[in-house]
């Protein structure tokens, strides 16, 4: 059962009145506000028309100062692995087993990716970035903890069509982070294509920033959505999703849905060849 806090979910953190309100709380905050409010305003005229080129300038500031940090929970290395721990137990609590093909979805400094590299077969753990900046910080991490048999494959990408990856290969994908940070249009291009690559029992899951108001974003960086807009795009794009409700148990402060492909009913031709998803 739900039990986020309603008042949470109903702000609208775009707002004046609440900017206001939250500044007179916490004004040690102020300044580094408006510094990354300056920031991101040079950054979206430099890169206007491209989101994902304007967050991929985002990521490379954001790395430069702290790798840790720009992946979300501050520059703490415990927070750093606590919130990969948090990913990579839930995920096999969820489903995956070693014998899986992941790809994850802004896969980042390998906050989670590390773990996952570590329990899968070698070559089966597929990471994709939009910032070259942050996958560099990935093969440190893969050298720190020796993972270097396991082959994984890093990519950097320009955009979501996943046009480079074969058809129906994933057995899951995850994307943690990702579309908390993108606006509607990312998220489509995303679902668009997934379902190719995901394979026939396969799923993907994704966290994304819940409001129960209006759909908002702050800055051009942290966008919140509706459960049920979200749920719409996936199934215009013909993928089932069930939202997680035990994740939001957990302490993380956005929500989880998992697509699926719909199950055949009985009598259905096959879909075709692929590995199905055991758990």
């Amino acid at each position: 059962m739900d039990k986020t806090p309603g008042s949470r979910l109903s702000r609208n953190r775009a707002r004046l009145g609440y900017k206001v309100g939250y500044a007179l709380s916490h004004p040690h905050r102020v300044l580094p506000y408006l510094r990354r409010a300056g920031r991101d305003s040079l950054l979206r005229l430099r890169h206007r028309g491209s989101h994902v080129a304007y967050y991929r300038a985002v990521m490379a500031s954001d790395t430069a100062r702290s790798p840790l940090a720009a992946v979300g929970g501050g520059p703490s290395p415990e927070r750093w692995l606590a919130i990969g721990q948090l990913q990579y137990d839930y995920l096999v609590g969820h489903g995956l087993t070693p014998q899986d093909r992941l790809l994850e979805i802004g896969c980042g400094n390998l906050r989670a990716g590390w773990r996952f590299i570590d329990y899968l077969e070698p070559g089966h753990y597929y990471g994709i970035d939009i910032s070259p900046d942050i996958l560099i910080e990935a093969k440190k991490t893969l050298v720190h903890y020796g993972l270097q048999a396991k082959l994984p494959h890093l990519t950097p990408v320009d955009d979501l069509t996943l046009d480079f990856l074969p058809d129906r290969w994933f057995t899951v994908v995850h994307a943690h982070s990702v579309f908390s940070h993108s606006p509607l249009e990312v998220i489509d291009e995303c679902l668009a294509h997934v379902g190719r690559v995901l394979a026939p029992g396969g799923f993907f899951d994704f966290t994304f920033d819940r409001t129960e108001g209006p759909e908002h974003h702050v800055l051009g960086e942290d966008f919140y959505y509706r459960t049920r807009t979200l749920v719409r795009l996936a199934a215009e794009h013909g993928l089932d999703a069930r939202f997680m409700d035990d994740w939001e148990q957990l302490p993380h402060g956005q929500s989880k849905l998992r697509l699926t492909h719909p199950v055949p009913e009985p009598g259905d031709r096959p879909a075709g060849p692929g590995t199905t998803m055991a758990g």
